[in-house]
């Protein structure tokens, strides 16, 4: 077997891989003990029938589809380990027939490879750098959710129902006068203002009282999930059982300790902007490396294999499908659910794939080109970090760590270094916004 590589259209490599009438004939024979249990031929028990006797039956080429596919994956994983070092393979290769002879038969390989991102700059630009501040609306919001967490409900028998108020309803929907599938229930608790009925039902029930029924009319949004409901008006017949309001605790020092441990109001706000801020920081710092990176891109030319952006797109769905399953969904339901293909499905990540994958290709060529990476002590120093905040010691610690997390967090250490380096050597602006 000899072979040779070249170089071809959109980062792929063309591999020509060549077999001499001996390896053809060795090929054939193989494939011939490998499958002839399929044949069946007259005075011979089945896989017992000599070679020339199945090809004389069955035609002389029928054992060539197999020897031929012998031929390539006997071969070809050995060549990709060979060129491994000289390209990076990142896909499954077209493989066609080139020359057919009774002594030479040739086979060609398009495989696609990593493709060198062409850069034209990447310092001595002027980049956005984000910047967060946390403002009184903020904490005043982290208040209001701690305070309603520990309000006490208090059932209202003097008054209408309000905004804010949890009214129980029994409601039947129907459109034309005719009932669907899901617009009835009994005893059902609502909080007015939350937006979670179709829009206008809320607004018609503030200001019902208690034993009070009413028709409610509302429109289905066009967008609605239903497709028989979408745009469609209809009538909800609408009986209010009871209301229930939410008191909120007043916000004293007393409260603040029972509440959350703080000490004071005080401390539990400076704790809580501090927490806040810190997620403000980490924030500004993911908009100002992805703000670099889009400044980069704009300067990046790059041919990306197709088989680059599916592995992409394979990502980002398995993540989305992660997050249906903490939910208790399955991908095909929710599909199915929207009645909309696993292909349309793929096809919405195309673009951020794209993105994606361009983003990985600059961030290698940079670290390769500036020789970034993580220093041995650098790592035994995160590691340690690591300890500690779990009160062990970093031997101790570090004996118990799969390969892979010492792997990541060199890789961690390196991406922190590679935007070190870009913040030091372009021209960072602030425009502080939120």
């Amino acid at each position: 077997m000899k072979y040779t590589t070249k170089a071809a259209e959109k980062s792929t490599v063309k591999i020509t891989i060549k077999f001499d009438g001996e390896e053809w004939k060795a090929a054939l024979t193989e494939a011939y003990m490998k499958t002839r249990h399929k044949y069946t031929v007259n005075g011979f028990r089945k896989g017992k029938a000599p070679k020339n006797v199945i090809e004389n039956v069955y035609g002389k080429g029928v054992f060539y589809e197999d020897a031929l596919n012998l031929l390539f994956s006997e071969n070809y994983g050995k060549i990709i380990e060979k060129e491994s070092k000289k390209y990076t393979f990142v896909g499954d290769p077209d493989v066609s027939l080139d020359k057919f002879e009774e002594n030479l038969i040739s086979i060609i390989a398009i495989v696609p490879v990593k493709p060198e991102a062409k850069i034209s700059s990447y310092t001595g630009m002027k980049i956005q750098q984000f910047a967060y501040t946390v403002s009184d609306a903020d904490l005043q919001a982290e208040i209001d959710k701690l305070l309603d967490r520990n309000a006490r409900k208090v059932e209202i028998t003097d008054r209408a129902a309000q905004n804010g108020d949890i009214v129980n309803i029994d409601f039947v929907g129907t459109v034309d006068g005719v009932k669907f599938d899901g617009g009835e229930a009994e005893g059902y608790d609502l909080t007015l203002g939350s937006g979670s009925f179709i829009p206008g039902f809320e607004e018609q029930v503030v200001g019902m009282n208690i034993g009070e029924s009413k028709d409610v009319n509302v429109t289905f949004p066009e967008n609605y999930q239903a497709a028989e409901l979408k745009g469609k008006a209809a009538v909800f017949a609408v009986k209010l059982n009871g209301i229930t309001a939410k008191e909120l605790p007043e916000l004293t020092d007393e409260f603040i300790k029972d509440a959350t441990g703080d000490e004071s109001v005080e401390a539990y706000k400076q704790k809580t902007t501090e927490r806040l801020q810190a997620n403000l920081d980490r924030r500004a710092n993911d908009a100002t490396e992805n703000s670099i990176l889009e400044a980069i891109a704009a300067n990046t030319e790059v041919e990306i294999p197709q088989a680059m952006i599916e592995r992409e797109i394979d990502s980002l769905v398995q993540k989305f499908e992660y997050q249906l399953m903490y939910q208790g969904l399955k991908l095909a339901d929710y599909l199915d659910f929207l009645k909309v293909t696993e292909a349309d499905f793929r096809a919405n990540y195309a673009e951020q794939a794209t993105k994606n994958v361009k983003s990985q290709l600059i961030i290698s060529h940079i670290i390769e080109a500036e020789k970034i990476e993580a220093t041995e002590e650098e790592v035994d120093a995160k590691i340690a970090e690591q300890a500690a905040s779990v009160e062990k010691s970093a031997e101790e610690y570090k004996a118990n760590m799969d390969p892979r997390q010492i792997d990541y967090i060199r890789s961690d250490i390196v991406i922190t270094k590679l935007f070190d380096f870009l913040k030091a050597n372009n021209e960072m602006y602030v425009e502080e916004s939120k």
